[in-house]
């Protein structure tokens, strides 16, 4: 069977952008809004006056430019301001057992929530609800919780800096610091691994860097899907010569070549920019086998040639040096070129390039972070920077890739399960009483809990939580032991389906709409993956009379469960000017923060290490040796599995079947193999294959899905997520983060029967 007889398979020639996104653009809004719209709307994107695009967290320079918006973004804003609606009557045609057998496209697909719903289970239907209703039975329900810590407080990355302030009050005052999110199934890692090196959980880049670099090395993430702006960025250094030096298993299209829709001569002449300079092929679970061989080379070639590692630097700035030298020398190539899939002299080849560079980036996305020992391979990119002192100084730095708009945002205004005695003592300065000292609970803890029945409500700020954690089946379970579980979402998901004693979904303003309260229409504002804050402002009519904004909502809950509240919810919620003056307070990095959200582009908050100032114990930036090469578990007879998104998906939310870049077309019922793996099973390109965990007493867990031959590294393979999320256990994560393994989930393949 070749690829070009297999439905739905077949090569995609062009390159990643150029007219293929416009066309891809230009399906969305016709899918999905009324066209005389769109324009204006579109222009509206990541600008002064406009909205924050809903989608990625990548930066613009100063919200300024003629369009700032890419072919997924466009689609997450066509996604949120569909002409659709998902109405009372909508849910009276359609039981809730129908619409678990449809797929989670047409879920979402269905439109926007129009009215606040309870479900009823005589019905089996989800009914209309008034506000002050829904309130009244959430309150209720949590005030007759005998500990307030069997409450879980779950947020989305898309949730405002003002939502996620004013929530992160009302759980703690409530009394528990129980606050799963997002961050904890994608860049928990950083958040812990950094902090720990560098002393600060975020990037230290900016994109005025990307201006002035001589490298760029690009590893474990796929920018054309998942953070699409970013290509106008790499295309930019590409085309100023800049090396781009990519570590990936698949052949991504993106980091190839592109044709940037802004580049009236590429649009043209059809012509492209190469990104890649040299492209390796690491094994899924290889990348700090292959940062160690380079970092080993680094240190070898420095003995020939002293001054190729910045001595100065380390001796000044850096503490731990000798025992990770140490651990370099004591690591083998043979190991390194068997767990990294790599050749010695490739590896030597990119300690060479950076040796050459003096202001090197480093890019990585949850091709590290999601691994057993994700944490362990954030800091070993901190240390490959530090080596060559590449902190500090323009065009350098370590450029962690978040996904969601302001996930970054959430965990600086409070959203994070950890005892912080700073932030507890300033909130109760500020409002008059204490958070719990005790830890809460993170996502996979969340849902450990809920499965136990130690959890008996769940409040989710946006999100899809169950089917975005591990182990779907176990999830699934564990909603429907709850008591009670809150949706506060634009549209409807397979979350709302997992029914407990009791369900309610809240409809909230998107991003896109007007948000009117007391004093007048208001701003929110987001922070991005630099570290910097602005202001989103939508101007849309909401697609219901009924909608209500998500911090009004969390006020009008925290009214409704805590009646001697010492937070001023009302008044808050009235201006919210007046959170931000509060968010000030507690926060002090946000000094000035009316007033500086007024520029365009906001402004950045402090980032030590880029003054070359280290927030850890020692004072000093942390050389953190990596123990052995192996990332993740490995078993005899494995391949070992990453989860993936198409180009057709954001997160969960898929907008089609359609994955184009990767040649796939209408299905999502594959599984990428290496030519010469599929050949040595036996297995033929287009054939049925059953997958299950390669985990002691974990082969219960299986998928079938079409094998298909790709340009993949051997012994990798890679599935859709969330498709393949039930093949990660939920105990299989990075220990120190509490991170999910999904890129690196060791399974087993055979024909079907």
């Amino acid at each position: 069977m070749t690829e070009r007889n297999l439905k739905g398979i077949h090569p995609y020639d062009a390159p990643a952008g150029g007219w293929g996104a416009l066309k891809a653009t230009a399906q969305a809004v016709a899918d999905q809004m009324r066209v005389a719209e769109a324009p204006l709307l579109l222009l509206r994107t990541n600008k002064p006056d406009g909205f924050d695009c809903p989608g990625c967290a990548w930066p613009d320079k100063a919200h300024t430019s003629t369009f700032q918006f890419c072919e997924n973004g466009a689609k997450a804003v066509t996604w949120e301001a569909t002409k659709k609606r998902v109405t009372p009557e909508f849910f009276a045609a359609h039981t809730v057992t129908e619409l678990r057998t449809w797929t989670d496209h047409d879920l979402e697909d269905a439109g926007r929530l129009t009215h606040p719903l309870v479900y009823d289970a005589a019905s089996d239907t989800y009914q209309a609800i008034e506000w002050d209703a829904a309130f009244a039975r959430i309150g209720s329900t949590l005030a007759a919780l005998p500990d307030p810590h069997a409450a879980e407080f779950y947020t989305s990355g898309r949730a405002s800096n003002e939502a996620a302030f004013l929530f992160s009050l009302y759980a703690r005052e409530y009394g528990t610091n129980n606050f799963p999110d997002c961050s904890n199934m994608c860049h928990e890692a950083t958040s812990v691994g950094l902090p720990q090196a560098i002393g600060i959980g975020k990037g230290t880049v900016s994109l005025d860097d990307f201006d002035t670099c001589d490298l760029i090395i690009s590893m474990g993430h796929n920018p054309g899907t998942n953070h699409p702006r970013m290509m106008g960025t790499l295309h930019e250094c590409a085309r100023r010569g800049v090396p781009i030096i990519v570590f990936n298993p698949l052949r991504e299209r993106a980091l190839e070549r592109f044709a940037d829709p802004q580049n009236a001569v590429e649009m043209g002449t059809l012509g492209s920019t190469r990104i890649a300079s040299t492209y390796y092929q690491v094994k899924v679970g290889g990348d700090a086998a292959a940062l160690k061989g380079i970092m080993k080379a680094l240190l070898a070639a420095d003995r020939i040639n002293p001054g190729v590692l910045d001595h100065a630097f380390i001796a000044e700035h850096t503490h731990g040096f000798d025992d990770f030298a140490q651990d370099l020398d004591n690591t083998h190539w043979d190991g390194i070129e068997q767990a990294s899939g790599l050749a010695r002299a490739e590896l030597e080849s990119v300690a060479a390039a950076y040796a050459k560079s003096n202001a090197t980036i480093v890019t990585y996305g949850m091709g590290i972070t999601q691994h057993a020992k994700g944490t362990r391979n954030v800091q070993q990119i901190a240390a490959l920077l530090l080596m060559r002192g590449n902190f500090g100084k323009p065009g350098a730095g370590i450029c962690p890739l978040r996904g969601h708009s302001n996930v970054q945002g959430n965990r600086t205004v409070g959203i994070t399960e950890k005892i912080d005695p700073v932030m507890f003592d300033n909130i109760e300065k500020t409002f008059g009483f204490r958070p719990p000292e005790r830890h809460g609970h993170d996502a996979v803890d969340a849902m450990k809990a809920m499965i136990s029945g130690d959890a008996r409500v769940l409040i989710c700020l946006g999100g899809n939580f169950a089917v975005a954690l591990s182990d779907t089946e176990q999830c699934a379970a564990g909603m429907q032991r709850l008591d009670l579980a809150v949706h506060l979402n634009t549209k409807l998901n397979r979350s709302h389906l997992l029914l407990g004693r009791d369900s309610i979904i809240l409809p909230v303003l998107g991003r896109t709409e007007s948000d009117v309260q007391a004093s007048g229409a208001q701003s929110i504002t987001v922070e991005d993956s630099m570290s910097m804050v602005h202001a989103s402002r939508g101007k849309l009519a909401p697609a219901s009379e009924h909608l209500r904004s998500e911090p009004a909502i969390i006020a009008a809950m925290a009214i409704a469960t805590l009646p001697n509240s010492k937070v001023p919810w009302q008044h808050l919620v009235d201006d919210y000017s007046r959170i931000r003056d509060q968010i000030e307070k507690v926060y002090p990095d946000f000094q000035g923060y009316n007033e500086r959200i007024l520029k365009p582009g906001g402004f950045r908050l402090p980032l030590p290490p880029t003054e070359r100032i280290w927030k850890t114990p020692s004072g000093k930036a942390e050389f953190l040796p990596f123990d052995g090469l192996q990332e993740d578990a490995a078993a005899a007879g494995t391949f070992k599995l990453t989860t993936l998104r198409s180009h057709d998906q954001y997160n969960t939310t898929i907008y089609g079947l359609d994955d184009r870049y990767r040649g796939v077309f209408g299905r999502r019922d594959v599984l990428f193999m290496n030519a010469a793996d599929l050949k040595e099973q036996g297995i033929e390109h287009g054939e049925a294959v059953d997958i299950c965990t390669g985990l002691p007493g974990e082969s219960h867990r299986q998928l079938r899905l079409t094998a298909i031959a790709y340009d993949i590294a051997p012994g990798s393979v890679g599935a859709y997520y969330p498709e393949a999320n039930n093949l990660c256990p939920l105990d299989y994560q990075d220990k120190q983060s509490g991170t999910p393994s999904y890129k690196s989930i060791p399974v087993l393949i055979k024909k079907a029967a």
